[in-house]
């Protein structure tokens, strides 16, 4: 079977493609933790938002401690 004149051999994608990627990724946590701290704060009728600064900031150290990771792991590549 011939091979098409157009097709060339499979390479990793660029750069800025990965950490497109891993900033979609370390928003999406932080929006998705702030948010259910968010719920959780109304659902507990406090006036301070605690569980929503709680929600936050585990997001925040989340969302970095996967972005650390990756980072390693291309490091070692």
């Amino acid at each position: 079977m011939p091979t098409p004149k157009n097709s060339s051999p499979q390479t990793d994608p660029p750069n800025y493609v990965k950490y497109f990627g891993l900033a979609f990724q370390m928003c999406a946590i932080i929006g998705l933790g702030t948010y259910l701290g968010y719920r959780l704060h109304l659902k507990s009728g406090m006036s301070f938002p605690l569980y929503l600064l709680i929600g936050c900031f585990l997001s925040i150290f989340i969302a970095f401690y996967q972005l650390f990771k990756s980072l390693q792991s291309d490091e070692k590549k």
